[in-house]
């Protein structure tokens, strides 16, 4: 899977060099393609934004120069992404059927967004990651493809991504290691006592009760 991530600020997604998503790029899983929307600016100062009409506060990223690096990625089976307040929240589902695309292009908005006009044009889905504003759509976007990228086929193992949280309607049960006891605080028995059958049901059962007490939306 491809991600190519519309920016003004590629120096943001250093973090995605690391951990899993880190080893997934060098194992070729997945590919990262930062494209600075500012590369496409005609002004000879680089500029990328400029005031409302209509006044108000804050700048407004210009039209032309999103639409251009949009282009410069293009392809005929893209899924587009707006990563913005407006959109729908991301979800567990949409995460998996993201996980099915080969080349996604997200566009990153900063300032106070952008020109209305390049998105009418291009009509990207529009995702946001929850009920609040940040100063850009850089963290929703690394949100997205750390999200998304842990469904991509040989990134993690099966039973990783089944056991999870949300994976199957449930939060994911409580884990332990070792020590065995710490602060007074033992490991629950079940977990130490090499019956499979009995720390499933523990663990099922967990689950449920952990779901029901911090996420009852979950089973309604």
């Amino acid at each position: 899977m491809k991600f190519n991530i519309l920016t003004l600020f590629p120096e943001m997604f250093k973090p995605l060099e690391e951990s899993i998503i880190g080893r997934a790029t060098e194992n070729g899983k997945i590919e990262i393609n930062l494209i600075n929307i500012r590369d496409f600016s005609q002004d000879k100062h680089k500029h990328v934004d400029d005031t409302p009409y209509g006044g108000g506060a804050g700048m407004v990223i210009k039209p032309d120069v999103v639409y251009d690096a949009y282009k410069s990625v293009e392809k005929p089976n893209s899924k587009v992404i707006y990563l913005t307040p407006q959109g729908k929240t991301l979800n567990q589902k949409k995460v998996v059927e993201l996980s099915k695309e080969d080349d996604i292009i997200l566009i990153c908005g900063h300032y106070e967004g952008i020109d209305q006009r390049v998105i009418d044009k291009i009509q990207p889905e529009e995702i946001s990651i929850g009920d609040y504003v940040l100063t850009g759509g850089e963290l929703p976007a690394m949100v997205l493809v750390d999200s998304v990228s842990r469904y991509v086929d040989g990134v993690l193992n099966e039973e990783s991504i089944n056991e999870e949280s949300f994976s199957n309607g449930f939060l994911e049960y409580p884990q332990y290691t070792r020590p065995e006891v710490f602060e007074g605080m033992k490991v629950p028995e079940v977990l130490l006592s090499g019956n499979h059958q009995n720390i499933e049901k523990w663990r099922k059962e967990k689950a449920l009760e952990i779901t029901k007490a911090k996420r009852p939306d979950l089973n309604n």
